[in-house]
């Protein structure tokens, strides 16, 4: 049992005084409940898990089968370039002959997600199958963040692409990338 001694000495050389019996606070109770309190908050509170978003990645092609060419209708095909200091560039259709674009955007709901809502409504009015909807391929510079790639998936993720892809990009595009970065200067 724990106990809470408070004042009382003995006196030496003074005159006697009738004894006080000191008061005794018994804190066993109070431990206790501390503890069941800790424990109950220890158990009961659930530890934030981190999101994540699915990504679908292909399987691995063996090295002596030649990787497989898909031909996309170029009118069902979004390219979008991520450049340096949070640029981006935008094209729809093919990179010799873009059929819109190239435009730089930037992110949020004015910006890509805007172009991303208008494009995927004008494929779904044109085929008329939602199954054949638009197609946005990510293209990456070596200037661009690893925050930008994550904040142009969630604007893909939050207009719901039905398909895209991250691709390598091609030196043509680089060349398309930088000389609408300068021009935006």
């Amino acid at each position: 049992m724990a106990e809470l001694n408070t004042g009382g000495g003995d006196s030496k050389g003074k005159k006697v005084r009738s004894k006080k019996q000191d008061a005794g606070v018994d804190l066993t109770a109070m431990v206790d409940l501390a503890f069941l309190l800790i424990t109950f908050f220890m158990l009961t509170t659930s530890l934030s898990k981190p999101q994540s978003m699915n990504l679908a990645m292909p399987d691995k092609t063996p090295e002596d089968q030649p990787p497989v060419e898909l031909t996309i209708s170029e009118d069902r095909t979004l390219t979008i370039l991520l450049g340096e200091k949070n640029k981006m560039v935008w094209y729809y259709g093919l990179a010799n002959e873009p059929i819109e674009g190239p435009t730089v955007v930037g992110y949020g709901k004015n910006g890509i997600r805007k172009e991303l809502l208008s494009k995927i409504k004008s494929v779904v009015e044109k085929y008329g199958d939602p199954k054949k909807g638009l197609i946005v391929l990510v293209k990456a510079s070596k200037k661009s963040t690893y925050r930008n790639l994550v904040d142009i998936l969630d604007e893909i993720a939050i207009t719901k692409v039905p398909t895209y892809a991250i691709v390598d990009i091609t030196p043509e595009e680089k060349a398309m990338l930088e000389k609408e970065e300068l021009l935006t200067k």
